[in-house]
């Protein structure tokens, strides 16, 4: 026998091994496991439709960090094509919703031709039979889901078939025959390509939302930096079918440079349209100061105006100059700020036409420029109360406001300028009192004709300069590698494998420790280990024929597990005085725990050892020996209500046993508890006690009734019996209260019907005979 408290050892050295038993012993499980989920991952593979990946290099043009590689670069001071692109601005540029719409409706991705074989449906693209066109196409073509089923007839027509009831599916068409829908005219024409379609699969042709479509290709799309701070920009996508994959990203790069192309395109020509405008008004402005130039020198016979006074004049004229450059930039200052006044939010402003005297204009212009741009971009698939809309509307007037103030400091500044400049002309002037007054009113004049004439040649080279960056312009990227297929991603046939292999591991690992965790019965000797103190007496496997009775040559596992028991008992009771009964009483929670069974064979155990056995049936309420032994209904409560039966009368002996004696519960008393309470019981253990070696007592369950209690005294010691798979843990409490209140002398535990085969309990029959398996058949039970 072992104590509980005293396994400790035990529990560290075989815990791991228990529980790996604890899954080995279903290895059946893992086996149908593997095989389930490989089946499955092979038909997975089998019918699955691989997925391709397309991979497109492209380098993002910056002239500021010599990404420009073209002739544009001469141009870069006009204000036009200048500038640093932001990288992660562009990639956004290229994900957005409206180009990749732009992209698939270019394609006509969002029509398809579907091929339905038995297990799969596959799209065909190059190698599709027919082509789809549709022309003339209703306002919400592309916001709608439609299928036409395609069937061609034997005369060279085909039919068409639709569950909306689109097309008269009894109609027959011909090829390149213009079909009247609800959303437009369908036409189909036979492609006669290389690749032909040689299967019977029916086919069907699909229309699906834009919206739709472009969302699962934005979905799809990766656009990412080669490294980190690159401006070599690697897209890449993800599609059934290859050429689809390459075409789209293709597509994608060249939308995106035609409208970067398009964009600067506009806002060339409206800073064209601004400088020819100030011109033509530059031009009438300088023709009438010419006019009253020949005017003067007419009406006042002048031809040199030169006089001795050549060195105030010269000084003069230095300061005149100065005023000149200032009144240009003030002229054109004061232009571009009445226009930014009276400019929308649909209106370009022009660049780069002035000197940015506080240095922030020219950038804000951009700025502001670039916002328009987005927000006319925003109007073609949005409307002006849009949020995004609004939100760039507040900013262009948020952006206006900043532009107007720093446009009105820099007047403020170079109207400053000039003002120091006059008072210095005057200064020299006021040297010249004896110039003539012809000269001074002529040079008014011709004052005023310089700063026209600057101004008429600085438009003049602006519009040249914007002509030849119109006629240069060109787009923001440029293709490095042209999209390729790189082939199948997502169909690896090792590692799915491998994943299947774990997932098969799992899903009988998952069931077991579920299993186990919600199952609070207790099912072996590790299960009472930590949760009881009682002392382990030993355990009995499943008996293969419960209602025999043990004999000389068993040799079951519940046989042997008896035999140990025997030896256990024996050295638990060897301070029990010679000659006198060593009493063992049997009890459990519940009934059904096989204390019965239990204590027959016991007691045949102990008999067969050639000891002197009385076994004594004391359940007297619900008497269960004669389910494993012929009786006769007396017995012991007829023994204790009535005075003139002897014990003679009623103990029996077994057949085949020589010292094997039966004592029957007897009749179903009224009054039970009040019967083993009575003094003749105690007379009854005195006596018996010296005519036997061992007495086997079979009780009442303990949580039920009192009667074990009340004769417990007369035990030598209790084995209480607790049966696997049947007692729930929490019950434990009934023993362990008992065994600390010391309320059954001697008190030990044993498991009944326990499952070998799954590793509770342990294997008996050691010196017999039986046949030699394989290591392996033995380790899984086979």
């Amino acid at each position: 026998m072992e104590n509980n408290m005293q396994s400790e050892d035990f529990g560290q050295d075989f815990d791991l091994k228990a529980e790996i038993n604890k899954y080995i012993i279903h290895w059946k499980w893992f086996v149908l496991s593997v095989f389930v989920v490989f089946f499955v991952t092979f038909l997975k593979l089998r019918y699955s439709q691989p997925i391709y990946n397309a991979s497109t290099k492209i380098l993002m043009k910056d002239n500021k960090k010599g990404g420009r590689l073209s002739e544009a670069a001469a141009f870069s001071d006009l204000g036009i094509n200048n500038g640093s692109r932001n990288v992660d601005d562009e990639i956004e540029i290229m994900k957005s919703r409206t180009l990749s719409e732009a992209v698939v409706k270019k394609l006509n991705y969002n029509i398809s031709i579907i091929s339905h074989g038995k297990v799969l449906d596959i799209e065909l693209f190059d190698e599709a039979p027919i082509a789809i066109h549709f022309i003339n196409q209703s306002p919400d073509f592309y916001e709608k889901s439609m299928m036409f089923d395609f069937v061609e007839n034997a005369s060279g027509t085909f039919s068409l078939s639709s569950v909306n009831h689109l097309i008269d599916a009894k109609q027959h068409f011909r090829y390149g025959q213009r079909i009247k829908t609800q959303y437009g005219d369908l036409i189909i024409t036979k492609v006669n390509s290389v690749k032909q379609h040689t299967s019977n699969n029916p086919l069907s042709i699909v229309v699906s939302p834009l919206k739709n479509v472009a969302a699962s290709y934005r979905s799809r799309l990766t656009i990412e930096p080669l490294v980190k701070g690159s401006n070599v920009i690697v897209l890449n996508i993800v599609d059934t079918v290859e050429e689809k994959a390459e075409l789209f990203l293709n597509t994608l790069v060249k939308t995106y440079n035609e409208n970067a192309v398009a964009d600067k395109e506009f806002i060339s020509k409206n800073t064209s349209v601004f400088v020819a405008n100030r011109l033509a008004l530059i031009s009438k402005e300088l023709e009438g100061v010419e006019q009253d130039v020949e005017s003067f020198k007419v009406n006042n016979k002048l031809t040199d105006l030169e006089s001795e006074s050549q060195l105030y004049v010269t000084g003069s004229n230095d300061f005149s100059n100065k005023a000149i450059d200032v009144q240009v930039q003030l002229n054109v200052l004061s232009s571009v700020l009445e226009y930014v006044k009276k400019s929308t939010n649909e209106n370009l402003l022009p660049a780069n036409l002035f000197s940015d005297v506080e240095g922030d204009a020219s950038s804000l212009i951009g700025s502001y420029n670039e916002l328009v741009l987005d927000r006319n971009r925003m109007l073609k698939s949005a409307t002006a109360s849009n949020p995004t809309v609004m939100k760039l509307d507040e900013q262009l007037a948020s952006l206006k406001s900043t532009l107007l103030s720093s446009l009105a400091k820099s007047k403020s500044i170079l109207e400053i300028q000039k003002r120091n400049i006059e008072q210095n002309e005057n200064l020299f002037n006021s040297k010249i009192k004896k110039i003539p007054s012809q000269e001074r009113q002529f040079r008014v004049i011709e004052r005023q004709q310089k700063v026209k004439e600057e101004l008429y040649l600085y438009l003049l080279q602006k519009r040249e300069e914007t002509a030849l960056a119109l006629s240069s312009t060109e787009p923001n990227t440029k293709v490095i590698d042209a999209a390729l297929s790189t082939g199948a991603v997502s169909t690896n046939p090792r590692i799915i494998y491998l994943g299947a292999l774990l997932l098969a591991l799992l899903i009988p690992i998952g069931v077991i420790f579920l299993i186990d965790f919600l199952d609070t019965k207790i099912k072996s000797r590790l299960d009472l280990e930590g949760r009881t103190q009682i002392p382990f007496i030993g355990d009995v496997p499943t008996s293969e024929d419960a209602s025999t009775i043990m004999q000389a040559e068993s040799r079951t596992s519940s046989a042997e597990a008896l035999r140990i028991i025997r030896t256990n008992l024996e050295f638990m009771l060897s301070k029990v005085p010679e000659g006198i009964a060593k009493t063992i009483f049997l009890t459990s929670t519940f009934p059904k725990e096989g204390k019965t069974f239990v204590s027959v064979n016991l007691a045949a155990t102990f008999a067969l050892s050639g000891k002197k056995v009385l076994l004594i049936g004391m359940d007297i309420r619900n008497p269960k020996l004669d389910e494993y032994v012929t009786l006769p209904d007396r017995g012991f409560t007829n023994y204790l209500s009535s005075k003139d039966l002897s014990l003679d009368d009623l103990i029996i002996k077994q057949k085949g046993y020589e010292d094997f004696h039966i004592l029957p519960a007897g009749v179903i008393p009224p009054n039970p508890a009040e019967l083993l309470m009575s003094k003749k019981v105690d007379s009854f253990f005195e006596t018996i006690k010296k005519q036997y070696d061992y007495i086997i007592v079979d009780t009442a369950p303990v949580s039920l009734v009192t009667d074990t209690l009340l004769i417990a005294k007369h035990a030598d010691t209790f084995i209480y019996v607790a049966r696997a798979n049947f007692l729930e843990k929490r019950m434990l409490d009934i023993p362990n209260r008992l065994y600390k209140d010391q309320k059954l002398p001697n008190m030990c535990l044993l498991l009944n019907d326990t499952d070998s085969t799954k590793g509770y309990g342990y294997g008996y029959g050691y010196g017999v005979k039986v046949e030699q398996k394989p290591w392996y058949k033995r380790r899984f039970n086979s």
